[in-house]
């Protein structure tokens, strides 16, 4: 979250933001309870592929339009490059929010993004054991002005923590491809199963923002969110009986983990603010990881029946 704080600094106080709408917990969370109540700083949530709506959205202060592609949970997409090109044409910053896809799967730099924010403690790190995260561009201005402004907010990953995130990009390229790979094969078994109500999978045909993931990104990602048939009873149950799949708030450790979105990643918004973008009592995430898939497919088989 300080990458994401820092990433504000760049802006002036009273400025406003255009939100990719179903923007991460956490974000939203610092967005409406700290910044806009400690900045000033105005934040509104839009379809950012809708881009008629974007530009009626457009304000003299609009001075940063934040971009979370795939979204978390349920993993829509935004045309980067199309988004990109608009706000350029009104001088206006764009950031990525790549966590999920990271740069081994997607490059929001070469598709016109100012600046790109990752959390290391996900796949970068990859074995969840550290907390960071990371602000990346390739402006030369910019990173002057990021430069300054770390050191002068204390946003400075530890030495450990830094040392930590580059021991697991050795590894990056070898667990993306397994874990990605894995998750497309989740992902089409789950959405098959007669107790799942829906698959959310970029990977696949029947997601909506498919042919965005062909156009800017390499696979469909090592994250699959699933909605089950029921009631938040049969969703317990069905977590009580995985094995495989930890219980945890983080994603993009080699162990595959099972997220509640609505009392976990999204507990600071309202059953009515998490319906609104499509997040239900029975939403989960589930970030997959190198097991070996058909471990996975039958514990979730399992676990469904």
């Amino acid at each position: 979250m300080a990458a994401v704080s820092l990433a504000l600094e760049l802006i002036p106080k009273d400025a406003s933001v255009l939100v990719m709408k179903g923007v991460y917990g956490g974000t939203h969370r610092l967005f409406e309870k700290v910044r806009r109540r400690s900045s000033g700083i105005s934040f509104e949530y839009v379809d950012l592929n809708d881009l008629t709506r974007v530009k009626a959205a457009m304000k003299p202060n609009t001075k940063l339009i934040w971009i979370e592609s795939p979204t978390n949970p349920l993993l829509n997409l935004v045309d980067i490059k199309a988004i990109c090109a608009l706000a350029k044409e009104s001088r206006i910053l764009t950031c990525v929010d790549n966590t999920f896809a990271t740069a081994w799967n997607q490059r929001p730099l070469q598709l016109g993004a100012d600046l790109v924010m990752i959390s290391t403690s996900k796949y970068i790190g990859g074995h969840s054991d550290l907390i960071g995260g990371a602000l990346v561009t390739g402006n030369p201005a910019l990173a002057e002005k990021l430069d300054f402004l770390k050191t002068a907010v204390g946003a400075i990953a530890s030495p450990f923590d830094a040392y930590l995130a580059l021991r697991g990009m050795k590894t990056l390229d070898l667990r993306m491809a397994r874990q990605c790979e894995n998750a497309k094969k989740v992902a089409e078994f789950l959405e098959n199963h007669p107790k799942v109500l829906q698959v959310c999978y970029p990977g696949l045909a029947s997601h909506p923002d498919h042919e965005i993931c062909l156009r800017q990104m390499k696979t469909g990602g090592a994250v699959v969110s699933i909605r089950l048939v029921g009631g938040i009873e049969d969703t317990k149950r069905f977590i009580a009986r995985l094995h495989y799949f930890v219980l945890a708030e983080s994603l993009g450790g080699i162990e595959s983990m099972v997220n509640h979105s609505a009392t976990m990643s999204h507990h600071s918004m309202s059953k009515e603010q998490r319906e609104a973008i499509g997040i239900y009592d029975t939403t989960l995430r589930l970030s997959i990881g190198a097991e070996d898939v058909q471990d996975l497919i039958e514990e979730l088989n399992n676990a469904l029946s």
